[in-house]
């Protein structure tokens, strides 16, 4: 470890210890609830649920603090569900999905450029959501739910010639994170719910470019303003439009109503 990396530990470790001690003293903390917060932080290691804990109530911020000043588009937080190599889909998109999956349809169109507007050719997004039960695929909860199939509406595509992209999905839904561990009891204690608003996560990169991590609101959305991650930002939520001509509809080769969103993706230069 170098002199500077020294030096910053001890910089922010004091400062952590110094807010810690300063918060004991303005709330007057007794021994008994010191031995609670010590016990509960052993029991967050016994569960393995540091990485969740750090991602609800830290992850945000941090992602805010490292992207100040930084050109193109706002940044989101990964959350903890990414898996990678999804698959890589063809022309015309569709999100790897069952047969009668359920949920609304999703037209999912948009740009991506560089930070001056630029239109990048064959630039890749890569986007995962939840389903309409709120479940992400590939992940191992810790209840008895039924899950969906490996990658299911998790894949990669890229743009065309003018930037350009439209997938075909579903409408994701708002879901509550993890709770029957040490996270979801703080969040008892306190009276928190426990939920995340619907979004869409995505993954944009082209070569010469920093790829740029998203996630998506809707503005329409019941935890838009109280989402217990505190990820939401207002330059990332989107309006949804309904369309249900029929010849639009069967054009589309839809049976149903469907609704549309867009976004222009800019990602700054390497």
């Amino acid at each position: 470890m170098t002199d500077n990396q020294q030096e910053r530990v001890a910089t922010v470790v004091t400062a952590v210890m110094d807010r810690i001690r300063e918060v004991i003293v303005e709330h007057k903390v007794t021994y008994d609830e010191y031995a609670a917060a010590k016990q509960y932080a052993i029991a967050l290691g016994e569960a393995g649920e540091w990485p969740l804990f750090g991602d609800v109530f830290f992850e945000s911020t941090v992602e805010r603090v490292d992207s100040e000043g930084r050109e193109g588009s706002a940044g989101a937080i990964e959350g903890p569900y990414y898996i990678p190599d999804s698959p890589l889909l063809e022309r015309p998109y569709v999100m790897p999905m069952r047969d009668d999956e359920p949920g609304d349809v999703l037209i999912f169109s948009g740009t991506v450029c560089g930070a001056d507007g630029t239109p990048l050719a064959d630039a890749q997004i890569e986007m995962w959501h939840s389903d309409n039960d709120g479940t992400y695929s590939g992940i191992p909860y810790p209840d008895d739910r039924q899950l969906p199939p490996p990658f299911n509406l998790r894949g990669r595509f890229t743009t065309d010639e003018n930037g350009r992209f439209e997938v075909r999905t579903i409408i994701p839904v708002p879901y509550e994170i993890p709770k029957g561990g040490p996270t979801g009891a703080l969040l008892r204690a306190a009276g928190w719910h426990a939920f995340r608003p619907a979004h869409l996560h995505c993954i944009t990169s082209a070569p010469g470019y920093a790829s740029l991590t998203s996630q998506l609101y809707f503005d329409e959305d019941p935890y838009i303003d109280s989402d217990i991650a505190s990820a939401v930002k207002p330059e990332l939520t989107l309006q949804l439009t309904k369309h249900d001509d029929a010849a639009d509809l069967a054009a589309r080769g839809l049976d149903r109503p469907y609704f549309s969103t867009s976004y222009e993706f800019r990602l700054p230069r390497a």
